[in-house]
């Protein structure tokens, strides 16, 4: 009993050494880096209400909330039921999502891995049992040869004391780099949302450009078998036909490279959703279905470092590499080992937990590193690398965020100008096409002309498409380069309705 009492009094000083060491740990302490020191984020200000066209898709007004918070869905926004299916399910389906999210959940594990690794004792349990023969010879004796059999039960604790803060610091840098992975889901989610709402952006605009082009081409149609006739009737020349029949060609090679674009964005959108592009069932998108968000919150430049994935990702890293210079400092430092073991040991397995078979012993080890070559000290030194070259990458993460919003505010605020001018430019096409045609029938002008305000047509109707999704992209592009609102989701970032691995590596 008094053994056992010992032992138990040993292990009691143990946790009141441990309470103690845990002090201050080697190498510096992070610091959270201060956001910029800026009021705006363009040159010059940007006008917080945006000009408008009306009538056309695209063109409803926007004003800019200066310092709002942006809703989590903010795809909603545009209320398309058929664009939030969409995401809903690649949210469930996307495998670089949930590869993502396999890559957090690691992470963690690796935290939670080193935390018991690092901070508490190892406890082991052994037990052995065997028969030796020992000649009296090993004693330095003569006389018979001893035949017996031993048994051993015994638990051992082994715990390396923590004095210099390497396990600490090593434990701060699993936790960093789980926060890298939280963040590096939290990006892969805003880039899949926003691509996906893009990509329907750019289909329905593709979408609308096919339509405009056929309309186009047909009516150029038309007019190239008027032409035809005038020529049998002598009204209109060879050059005349041959001009014609040459925009019909030039429309028919648009018309084929906006069917080939437009399949090439829907298969892009099955990918998204987690589907092969021949058996997604994608809802064709058009412009005229989408409403453009009319308030739109703008986050205050100092709030933007706390908002972006990226950034967020960036610092974790920093924060990683920094205790990384802790651990390495650490461990030019001496390292101390207490163990520990209590037991019995006996020559018959009757005799094993009898009272004269307990044993136990208690010690303890300091190593201090005198001369390896200078290894541990290049080690930090590259630790010290390490952390200077994530200070530079979180640098260069900040600049582009900062720039990504400033584009995304300058697009907002020029395409809104751009659409109205496209719009009137379409509108004012048209009306110029119809009366030259008229005089071309009355015969006060020529077909040259006609031709001419064709051409000019067909280029300001697709410039004005192009103009309205424009648009619809910019504010979704401006809702990305803000953080896209994931602080205020409280489901997963990953969706799925069911893991096809989740019993497939059970056993250990």
């Amino acid at each position: 009993m008094a053994v056992y009492l010992s032992f138990i009094r040993l292990v009691a000083l143990l946790g009141i050494v441990i309470a103690g060491l845990f002090g201050c740990a080697a190498g510096p302490d992070f610091k959270e880096p201060p956001a910029p020191k800026v009021s705006r984020y363009t040159e010059k200000p940007i006008p917080t209400t945006l000009a408008t066209a009306p009538d056309v898709p695209g063109g409803t007004q926007q004003e800019l909330e200066e310092n709002g918070d942006i809703p989590a869905q903010w795809w909603t926004l545009y209320k398309s039921p058929e664009l939030e299916a969409l995401i809903q399910k690649a949210l469930e389906q996307n495998p670089t999502l949930g590869a993502a999210d396999a890559a957090l959940r690691s992470a963690q594990q690796n935290l939670y891995a080193q935390i018991g690794g690092q901070y508490f004792p190892a406890f082991s349990l052994n037990g052995s049992g065997s028969r030796q023969q020992v000649p009296p010879a090993a004693y330095g004796q003569t006389g018979p040869t001893s035949i017996y059999n031993l048994y051993n039960a015994n638990v051992g604790v082994t715990y390396k004391l923590d004095v210099f803060g390497g396990a600490r610091r090593t434990v701060e840098s699993a936790r960093a780099q789980a926060e890298y992975q939280q963040y590096q889901l939290e990006g892969a989610y805003l880039s899949l949302t926003s691509n996906i709402v893009t990509s329907a952006v750019k289909e329905a605009a593709l979408e609308a450009q096919l339509k405009a082009t056929q309309e186009i081409l047909d009516s150029q149609k038309k007019q190239a078998a008027i032409t035809e006739k005038q020529l049998i009737i002598g009204t209109a020349s060879k050059i005349d036909v041959s001009s014609q029949e040459t925009l019909v060609s030039t429309s028919e090679v648009d018309l084929i490279n906006y069917e080939k674009n437009l399949s090439i964005i829907r298969n892009q959108l099955a990918v998204y959703v987690g589907e092969q592009p021949s058996s997604a069932n994608i809802t064709a998108f058009n412009l005229s279905t989408l409403n453009l968000p009319e308030k739109i919150p703008l986050s205050l430049p100092s709030s933007l470092v706390r908002q972006r994935p990226d950034v967020k990702a960036a610092e974790a890293n920093l924060k990683s590499t920094n205790a990384l210079v802790g651990v390495a400092t650490a461990n030019l430092l001496p390292q101390f080992n207490i163990t520990g073991a209590i037991g019995t040991e006996a020559l018959t397995a009757g005799a094993l937990f009898g009272p004269s078979a307990a044993l136990w012993s208690v010690g303890g080890a300091v190593f201090q590193p005198l001369f390896q070559g200078g290894q541990l000290i290049a080690q930090r030194r590259g630790a010290v690398a390490n952390y200077e070259q994530a200070v530079y990458q979180y640098q260069a993460t900040v600049l582009s965020a900062f720039q990504q919003v400033a584009d995304a505010l300058k697009a907002l605020e020029t395409g809104a100008r751009a659409l109205r001018s496209a719009s009137n430019a379409e509108r004012y096409a048209y009306e110029t096409l119809k009366l030259s045609e008229i005089q071309y029938k009355l015969g006060t002008t020529s077909y040259f002309q006609v031709l001419y305000y064709q051409t000019q047509y067909q280029q300001a109707k697709i410039k004005s498409i192009q103009a309205q999704a424009n648009r619809f992209a910019d504010t979704a592009a401006l809702f990305a380069a803000l953080g896209g609102g994931w602080w205020n989701r409280t489901e997963p970032a990953f969706q799925p309705k069911a893991n096809v691995n989740e019993n497939q590596n059970d056993t250990p």
